[in-house]
């Protein structure tokens, strides 16, 4: 009888030492705002959308400068008396139209920023995100938490793998 006791006593830590081991979770976290900013890759890109934008912005800038110049000129004129009345509201809805079309090359200008950045951006991101989930597969993590987006409350029982996903990116 002793022995049968001791048999199930056993049976039962065994279950309870294989239910603590397969229940026991691996927690880590990456400040992915921090890797990013290191990423020499990113650094480029973000060059090279700012170099973008003030190509658009520069095109913008001449659109405004002729709408200012002409309707300098044309404030001179009416100022002047030298336009009829149908003149005069000919050259505003000649104005207006040009005001619309820089209106339209502004929001031009943000989708074209806006893709262009996404295009730039999501390579970078993608890498990143094979590298830690490799991170993950590789050192046994259950999961993985982005502490940039304030997401944790509590971090002492994880590890910051920021370290591993920089080897794993070659940094």
């Amino acid at each position: 009888m002793k022995i049968n006791n001791l048999r199930t006593m056993m049976a039962m830590a065994a279950i309870v030492l294989l239910t603590v081991s397969v229940n026991a979770q691996k927690f880590g976290y990456v400040n992915s705002t921090l890797l990013l900013s290191e990423l020499p890759t990113m650094k480029a890109a973000d060059s090279e959308l700012e170099t973008y934008q003030k190509q658009l912005m520069t095109s913008g800038e001449a659109m405004v400068k002729a709408f200012e110049a002409k309707y300098q000129t044309i404030a001179k004129e009416v100022g002047e008396g030298l336009l009829s009345k149908v003149q005069q509201q000919a050259k505003e809805q000649e104005l207006a139209g040009e005001q619309q079309k820089i209106q339209a090359y502004e929001v031009e200008v943000q989708q074209k920023i806006v893709k262009k950045r996404e295009e730039l951006i999501q390579p970078i991101l993608d890498k990143v995100k094979t590298a830690i989930e490799a991170v993950g597969k590789e050192n046994g993590y259950t999961m993985i938490f982005d502490s940039s987006a304030g997401t944790i409350l509590h971090a002492n029982e994880s590890d910051d793998v920021l370290a591993l996903v920089k080897g794993k990116l070659g940094l």
